[in-house]
């Protein structure tokens, strides 16, 4: 076959099974679809981190071959010159083995001057330099340095990334792709080939809206799914009924370590809350304890980092300047609901990735997608479901 035809193949094929995959999440229900109601907070009209005003995020997903199966996920966090006019940001580390490209600027300054980039570990270079390049083209951008922000968790249990894919067209796409709409979750973009529990993981998002008497602020969270534990659904202990936990192994004596304990997770944050640097620290560690209540235990071997950052546009100030600039900033005390809101939504967010998730398979292995029919057993057995419709007046 001509190289030209081959490539031809190549591409109805990667592009015939990422629609067949996209079809098939489709299928599948959110959480709250399914009446796994988490928390008492209403969410936003999307129940995702676009409801944010100004954040938009995109995918661009690569299946190609026998054993490429990953892709990156961006989150741009408002409109306009992100290096003239950074946004408030805060980077929290809950246990740090992992790769964060831009890290350090972000901790130094509290602010972030690009977008966010999720994908593969050994992608996060490639993606960084793309990133790079994209910012450069940005209307208003001169010869400046940039800090490119890429985070990542370890698709290596089924996709080959010592083959380094994501490069310049990927992260293109996922950039000039992304919108304020719905977001695309499970097996797409940077979660391709992540799992979570041991079951296939992969994006998740979720938000909540406070009401004007909290202050009226939304606070939406995306993840990135990689990590290990022993999953729990509103309290029902899925992982133990189900069979699938860390240390199962070494429990029932079987002699064999098959780490379901290990891997990672990005948390990113976003809030319209007028919020400092210091403010959104303390809303980051929030996101450690929504990924707790899922029955994480961030293992020696996970790379869990949270970004968050405000968009509301009175705290977003240019980056020169000699004069003082004075902007509002929440009191310690009106902290609370959104430390409240940013626990539901990511406690949700990490369960939309799990229910959204394709099976996904290659030459080096299978990510298989949590079993619906079981899951639902288990939640009905531990009356978990619609806990909103059981307890309103009236019921």
């Amino acid at each position: 076959m001509h190289p030209i035809q081959f490539l031809k193949l190549a591409v109805v094929v990667t592009v015939a099974v990422c629609t067949a995959s996209l079809a098939v999440a489709e299928e599948r229900p959110r959480a709250r679809e399914a009446g796994l109601v988490v928390g008492v907070l209403p969410t936003g009209p999307l129940n995702a981190i676009t409801d944010v005003e100004g954040v938009r995020v995109g995918h661009s997903t690569r299946i190609e071959g026998d054993d490429i199966r990953t892709g990156v996920t961006a989150i741009i966090p408002g409109p306009g010159n992100l290096y003239t006019h950074p946004v408030p940001a805060w980077l929290y580390v809950g246990n740090g083995y992992g790769k964060l490209v831009g890290a350090t600027q972000i901790q130094e300054f509290g602010e972030l001057e690009t977008p966010v980039l999720l994908t593969c570990t050994l992608c996060v270079w490639s993606a960084a330099n793309a990133l790079k390049e994209w910012v450069y083209e940005q209307p208003g951008m001169g010869e400046h340095t940039v800090n490119p922000v890429v985070g990542e968790t370890n698709d290596g249990a089924v996709n080959n990334m010592w083959a380094d894919v994501i490069g310049h067209d990927e992260v293109y796409e996922a950039l000039n792709t992304a919108s304020s709409g719905p977001v695309a979750e499970g097996s797409v973009g940077a979660g391709v080939g992540t799992q979570a529990f041991a079951w296939k993981g992969g994006i998740g998002t979720s938000s909540r809206l406070l009401p004007q008497s909290l202050g009226g602020y939304t606070v939406g969270v995306l993840v990135q799914t990689n990590f290990g534990g022993v999953l729990t659904m509103n309290g029902a202990p899925v992982g133990r009924e189900l069979g699938q936990y860390s240390y199962r192994a070494q429990l029932e004596k079987k002699g064999v370590d098959d780490r379901q304990e290990d891997g990672s997770i990005m948390m990113v944050v976003a809030t319209d809350a007028p919020l400092t640097a210091r403010a959104l620290d303390r809303v980051a560690k929030r996101a450690m304890m929504g990924l707790a209540r899922t029955g994480s235990f961030a293992s020696n071997g996970s790379g869990d980092y949270v970004i968050a950052f405000s968009t509301n546009p009175d705290v977003r100030r240019p980056r020169e300047g000699m004069e003082p600039f004075v902007a509002p900033s929440l009191t310690n005390e009106a902290m609370s609901p959104l430390f409240a809101a940013t626990v539901e939504a990511t406690e949700e967010a990490i369960y939309n990735a799990i229910f959204k998730a394709t099976t996904v398979e290659s030459s080096r292995g299978k990510r298989e997608a949590i079993p619906l029919d079981d899951l639902m057993r288990v939640l009905k057995k531990h009356g978990v479901l619609n806990w909103d419709r059981e307890m309103s007046p009236g019921n």
